[in-house]
């Protein structure tokens, strides 16, 4: 008997670097890929020679020596963590990158803060399971003053969405101000937990990803991984789960479905400049903000490549900081 060679639709989708595999799903739900011009369906297979197209676009396997890219953006407020270049406002044309690339997990409209956006799609599946608890760091501004007690309600785990959200680390930073490390992402998680406590969020920016630290990178600009935080990232999720029936974080908010369009979604023909995805030193784009009235102009931040920890703990912290193994007990988003 002849061993099985086929690969799943969403998978082979998602590792061809189009997309990731959970918007390869909507895809395949709306219809828009075909198997060798016919109409796929959920849990298809594909098998060499297969001709694969999304809204009449070919999908191609991407090739062995093809080097994965890894861009550390920081969002500002206001642009779309969407693939779907309908919003003018989306995450895509706003960094304007020569390759196609596609975000880890999602930020909402109005969180600012760090995302990461790749072309592998198989790192994104280990990101964002929630059974593999790895960190997201936040800071959090309220409309009201951060008391003992509130620290104490959201760190113990707060009654939303007709459930309890996890145990995670709370710090008081200001006195509107405050931290939290979670690793669960639930819809509008911290938000809504706010909303729970008679609290209101004014301004919210994510500053880590496991071992990815947003530092002093501008808003409106993005800048390649160093070499260093690409591998301690793919050390970290080394383990971590990476299946079909495994469930996803929603993050900021539940991801939109794409759009049907009638054309061929857009992309990009110009070439990435030489270096690839593993330059030297870490890379901010100067066309990223400057090219665009949005964010803030500034000189490009540099990463020191160290592996991320969590700061230690301080007064008014509730719970166990995260570092960046990701493996602490407890903590949630």
């Amino acid at each position: 008997m002849s061993e099985d060679t086929s690969t799943r639709l969403n998978k082979f989708i998602s590792e061809s670097g189009f997309c990731s595999r959970r918007e390869a799903d909507r895809y395949i739900e709306e219809s828009r890929v075909t198997i060798n011009g016919k109409a796929a369906k959920m849990g298809a297979t594909v098998k060499a020679g297969d001709k694969v197209a999304v809204d009449g676009e070919a999908i191609k396997s991407r090739k062995p020596t093809d080097k994965p890219i890894y861009i550390a953006f920081n969002k500002p407020a206001g642009v779309t963590t969407t693939t779907d270049t309908k919003d003018k406002n989306n995450i895509i044309d706003f960094i304007g990158f020569p390759k196609r690339i596609f975000p880890i997990g999602r930020l909402d409209n109005p969180t600012e803060g760090l995302i990461l956006l790749t072309n592998n799609g198989d790192i994104i599946n280990k990101i964002l399971r929630a059974g593999n608890n790895h960190d997201k760091e936040y800071i959090v501004t309220v409309d009201k003053p951060v008391t003992p007690e509130f620290v104490t309600k959201m760190s113990s785990g707060v009654r939303i969405l007709e459930t309890v959200t996890k145990p995670c680390f709370v710090q008081q930073q200001g006195k509107n101000v405050f931290r939290i490390i979670l690793t669960q992402g639930l819809n509008r998680q911290i938000r809504r937990m706010c909303e729970a406590l008679d609290y209101k969020v004014i301004k919210l920016k994510r500053i880590r990803v496991m071992n990815i630290k947003l530092g002093n990178q501008p808003v409106g600009n993005w800048r390649y991984l160093t070499q260093e935080e690409a591998d301690t990232l793919h050390q970290l999720v080394a383990e971590s789960v990476n299946t079909e029936d495994a469930s996803y974080f929603d993050f900021e908010e539940a991801p939109e479905k794409p759009k049907r369009t009638a054309g061929k979604p857009r992309t990009a023909s110009a070439k990435p400049k030489s270096g690839g995805a593993k330059p030297k030193e870490p890379f901010v784009n100067p066309k990223s903000a400057s090219l665009r009235k949005k964010g803030a102009a500034g000189k490009p931040a540099r990463s020191t490549g160290k592996p991320s920890e969590g700061t230690g703990r301080s007064r008014g912290a509730t719970g166990k900081p995260g570092t960046a193994s990701g493996r602490s007990k407890g903590r949630s988003r």
